[in-house]
């Protein structure tokens, strides 16, 4: 994978992220969702630079990101989808809907789409069990989802 090249200017916020938190290592999760939401995701020189600032290791930040579904080491989307697979979500057919992102996106979960446009995901439960199947794009929940209603949530975006 290519070194991600990290303006000096947002290695400076990044910096003052962690001083914000008094360098304090019980405040790495804090300071990660704050560097995720400025750069979109954590590559590996964002974890250096945290790790460095918070005097921790490298391999104690890595696992942290990686354990956490909520972190990315990968750029999401513009749009950034999620499948809810949680029990409600998974018996009422949110495979198929899965399935037919995958085959409208031409994309694997995990993956987001040439253009940055899109990137698909899954999620254990978004709770909400009564609208199941659920799908999230960004903050926008929608309820109730058959394979045939991707393509006009799609053409929304």
């Amino acid at each position: 994978m290519a070194k991600v090249k990290i303006p000096e200017n947002k290695v400076q916020e990044l910096k003052d992220l962690c001083k914000k938190f008094d360098n304090e290592p019980g405040e790495l999760i804090n300071v990660l969702h704050g560097a995720q939401g400025m750069f979109g995701y954590l590559p590996a020189e964002v974890q250096e630079i945290v790790a460095d600032e918070m005097n921790v290791s490298v391999a104690h930040v890595y696992g942290v990101v990686t354990f956490y579904s909520f972190f990315s080491m990968l750029p999401k989307g513009k749009h950034p989808i999620s499948i809810c697979m949680g029990t409600a979500c998974y018996v009422r057919g949110a495979e198929k809907v899965l399935d037919e992102f995958k085959r409208h996106l031409e994309v694997k979960v995990g993956e987001t789409t040439p253009d940055g446009k899109f990137s698909l995901s899954c999620l254990r439960c978004v709770g909400a069990c009564g609208l199941a199947p659920v799908v999230t794009i960004g903050e926008r929940v929608y309820g109730r989802v058959s394979p045939e209603d991707v393509r006009g949530i799609l053409e929304e975006y």
